[in-house]
């Protein structure tokens, strides 16, 4: 990550210094452009991970139109790129990048850039739709590189649909929280007041009156927390350890050490041959926050460990098995024809018996799409009824 946002920083310089002189689209790309796609990973010198002039034969699309670049992994388009000269205004620019989004299956990325801003669109709304909203806009006269790390979602390496639309969802999610709470704060209104009154258990009828009165007062308080908290914060400086301080200089007495929480095994305190690993709690991490509304538990074995639905052991979306030189995967439901293509699109080995290398935890997120069909499967009582027969 240092490495790129060191490369981060030197780009942002580079728009800075050279953005007005790119007064053509081609130039734009060329300059500024293609440059970041490279940090990106995605070789502008490369056809298999950059393909410029991309067309398709779909409904919707007219023939002379080309979509700038298409960006590949594993031999599948997976975002397109719609460029403008530097001094372009983005707003009210993207019909042509939305008709090829909307045209195009398996494409659920797309972004609309001037080589200065860069605007990310996903189909939040509508499944194959493109958002008329950006989930994230990035702008490289504005920001730092060190606010800037979320670009590290749309690295190739690191590139996983799903992954990217979670990202999305929750980034839309957090701007419209956080506008929200900065004008309840700046503005103070009735119905905040209202809440902090509520929460307080101000023992007054809540009427519109009363609330107008201490309105004022509320304002005052939420000026004072935040002060708090800006000096709590400031208050004191910490070092943060992972490990215990050698004590070979005396401590300074105005320091407060803290000994951060490192994630650790687990040793099952029945049977000490199961531990669960700092990978499989990770892995129902993931999987907890792709389905946060769903009742999804592990289950460590000796041999394997499972997330359950409902806590039942005969619904079992996966079994995880890091007992081998590499670990693998295996799902409730079968790895068809079709399912194994798209494990395979996504990066993933499958192997003759059905299982999955799996080698990091996150790439649970490339096989988002089985994960649900496995919730589906066990969220249906009749995949579970005995048979007469039985």
């Amino acid at each position: 990550m240092e490495n790129f946002i060191n490369r981060l920083k030197n780009h942002i310089e580079h728009v800075q210094r050279v953005g007005e002189h790119c007064s053509t689209e081609e130039t734009t790309k060329q300059a500024l452009i293609l440059p970041l796609l490279d940090i990106l990973g995605f070789s502008p010198y490369d056809p298999t991970k950059v393909l410029a002039e991309f067309a398709a034969d779909f409904p919707g699309v007219k023939s002379t139109e080309r979509v700038d670049y298409a960006l590949y992994c594993n031999g599948q388009p997976v975002m397109f790129i719609e460029a403008k000269s530097y001094t372009s205004n983005l707003t009210n620019h993207a019909p042509q990048l939305s008709r090829y989004f909307n045209s195009t299956l398996g494409v659920t990325i797309g972004a609309i850039t001037n080589g200065r801003e860069w605007r990310f669109f996903t189909d939040l709304i509508n499944p194959n739709v493109m958002d008329e909203k950006p989930f994230l806009v990035v702008d490289f006269t504005k920001h730092k590189a060190e606010e800037l790390t979320q670009l590290a979602e749309f690295k190739h390496d690191n590139f996983h649909v799903e992954k990217l639309r979670y990202f999305a969802e929750e980034n839309q999610y957090i701007q419209q929280f956080k506008r929200i709470i900065k004008r309840s704060i700046n503005e103070v209104d009735i119905d905040f007041v209202r809440y902090v009154a509520q929460q307080a258990n101000i023992n007054r009828q809540l009427n519109t009156k009363f609330l107008e009165s201490i309105q004022p007062f509320v304002k005052q308080a939420v000026e004072k927390a935040i002060s708090d908290t800006v000096v709590k914060g400031l208050s004191a400086p910490t070092i943060i350890t992972a490990h215990p301080i050698e004590q070979s200089t005396p401590p300074t007495e105005n320091k407060t050490e803290i000994t951060a929480d490192i994630p650790q095994d687990i040793v099952n305190s029945e049977n000490e041959r199961i531990i669960t690993t700092i990978d499989e709690q990770n892995l129902q991490k993931i999987v907890n926050d792709l389905f946060p509304e769903y009742d999804l538990n592990g289950k460590d074995t000796e041999s394997y460990y499972s997330v359950l639905f409902q806590n039942k052991n005969n619904r079992w979306l996966f079994r995880y098995d890091i007992n081998r030189k590499r670990p693998t995967i295996q799902f409730i439901v079968p790895i068809d024809e079709n399912r194994k293509i798209e494990l395979t699109r996504a990066g993933l080995e499958v192997l003759t018996n059905g299982q999955i290398y799996l080698d990091k935890p996150e790439h649970i997120y490339r096989a988002a799409g089985v994960l649900r069909d496995c919730l589906e499967f066990c969220v249906n009582d009749e995949n579970f009824k005995r048979s007469a027969s039985n």
